[in-house]
């Protein structure tokens, strides 16, 4: 009974984390165009990120119970990286307002102080809430043991890596040279080993 439930709500979760890139590629891709609304862009692009959670929910659902083991001792690496996503989450939001970090600076520049942050964690890795997804998406595939988690990951990862070249060139339009400078210096999501 709890493994099914468990199960389920992994599969769920990563469902909704795997949908995070592609929901931001919309916005990189077309920024100028969601820039250009006369009211929010979310009042578009929250539904069709929702459309794409039941989208996905329905092409993986044949094969939300197939998994690759099933044991117990499995939720303890696992509670190792829901801990690590928590703790990247609560550092990456240190230095970012709410607005920031969802965004709405990007969308709407004119009504929004424009400054890049790079200190705190974002001094040891650019795109740390990136890096808290992938850490709570690994959570849930190596706990539940499902096939349909770890394809969900790489699908994230994909689809992420391609959304960080995009966003990394808006900011780099936003922030110039400054941006160039912390791309330089800082890793996008892997954290270097250097000291």
């Amino acid at each position: 009974m709890w493994s099914l439930i468990l199960q389920t709500i992994g599969w769920a979760a990563c469902i909704v984390y795997a949908t995070i890139p592609a929901f931001w590629l919309l916005i990189h891709r077309h920024v100028d165009y969601w820039r250009s609304l006369p009211r929010s862009p979310y009042r578009v692009l929250l539904p069709l990120w929702i459309a794409m959670w039941i989208a996905l929910g329905l092409i993986t659902a044949r094969w939300r119970t197939l998994s690759f083991y099933s044991t117990a001792w499995t939720w303890i690496p696992a509670a190792f990286f829901f801990a690590t996503g928590f703790w990247i989450y609560k550092n990456s939001t240190r230095e970012f307002s709410g607005t920031q970090f969802g965004g709405v600076h990007e969308l709407q520049p004119e009504q929004h102080e424009q400054r890049l942050v790079t200190s705190g964690i974002r001094s040891q890795v650019r795109h740390p809430v990136y890096l808290a997804h992938l850490c709570e998406m690994l959570a849930w595939s190596i706990g539940t043991g499902l096939a349909v988690c770890y394809g969900l990951t790489a699908f994230g990862v994909i689809t992420g890596a391609i959304m960080i070249r995009l966003e990394d060139a808006e900011l780099e339009q936003r922030f110039g040279q400054q941006y160039r400078d912390d791309r330089r210096r800082v890793p996008a999501v892997i954290p270097s080993l250097r000291i």
